[in-house]
């Protein structure tokens, strides 16, 4: 087949080497325009623009979708992967085995932008792949085929992702087989559908009033993007890593107690939480005895 791939992206990496190495022939890519980013605001490309360059496939960066109507023509099928947009039909419509997508669940559940994170932030302990037929609605069409696994209670979002990646690009290959093969993908189950709302700064703001469990599964989920954080005298600080504590520390929600080497946070319930690495404002990140060491922290000094 003639494939197209609209992604943006790290996670659609290993599907495009795949790809790149099968029978089939990568036609071109479609990717955001090149953003501002750091401090400089320098131009960046997305990591599906570099990989691109970097493997000489052709890549387009329309500034609307519908310029890419034309070059849709000449392909067999459309993969999507985390592209962030959703297509309308006059696109869906244009290559012959129409449009594919990639998704990081189990649909129907958590469809939308951030389903890893949010099935984290939720406490699942399974999830998976979805390999759809793309239609108008967000992530609602029938599935080709679907790869399930669990998720680890210490891995953070970035880290499964990456996993999920890995897997997401076994099921395109068995997705793209089928579809060549005439098979007839299923429709998704009417019962079971969630939003999988983006993540925004202040989702990812801890509630140190929450219980410990809650408070842990937000570090796993908002690390690495947009980062957990709170306050700590006037400046935002990011938490990376931390694991729950079953031992009673007493302390109040968001204080902050050095212990045998170990840096205890107070949540809700009279709960606590272990952090183990943090970003402090303007610094690197750092573990957290390094970072206490330097703070020097002060008897019933709290994170809020």
């Amino acid at each position: 087949m003639q494939i197209a791939v609209a992604a943006t992206p790290a996670v659609a990496l290993p599907t495009l080497d795949w790809l790149l190495t099968s029978q089939h022939r990568l036609n071109h890519l479609i990717t955001r325009p090149d953003r501002p980013a750091g401090r400089g605001k320098e131009l960046r490309s997305s990591r599906v623009s570099q990989w691109g360059s970097a493997h000489s496939v052709p890549i387009l960066k329309p500034a609307k979708i519908e310029m890419v109507a034309d070059s849709l023509a000449e392909v067999d099928l459309l993969l999507t992967i985390g592209f962030g947009i959703i297509l309308p039909e006059s696109i869906l419509s244009i290559p012959t085995h129409g449009a594919i997508n990639l998704h990081f669940s189990l649909l129907p559940a958590w469809r939308g932008a951030a389903p890893v994170q949010r099935a984290i932030e939720h406490g699942d302990s399974e999830g998976g792949v979805s390999v759809f037929a793309l239609d108008e609605g967000m992530d609602t069409g029938p599935i080709y085929i679907a790869r399930r696994t669990q998720y680890s209670p210490s891995k953070s979002a970035g880290e499964i992702l990456s996993e999920l990646s890995i897997l997401g690009a076994l099921a395109v290959r068995d997705a793209i087989d089928l579809i060549a093969s005439g098979a007839i993908p299923t429709p998704q189950p009417k019962t079971g559908a969630s939003i999988a709302r983006k993540i925004s700064k202040i989702d990812a703001r801890i509630d140190w009033s929450q219980p410990a469990t809650h408070v842990a599964r937000g570090i796993r989920a908002f690390t690495p993007e947009p980062g957990a954080w709170s306050i700590w005298r006037g400046n935002s600080i990011q938490f990376s890593k931390a694991r729950f504590t079953e031992d009673a520390w007493a302390l109040a929600p968001g204080e902050i107690a050095l212990r045998a080497g170990r840096a205890i946070i107070g949540c809700g319930s009279g709960t606590s939480i272990e952090i183990l690495e943090v970003t402090p404002a303007g610094k690197k990140k750092m573990d957290v005895r390094n970072w206490a060491n330097g703070a020097r922290i002060g008897m019933g000094e709290r994170f809020v």
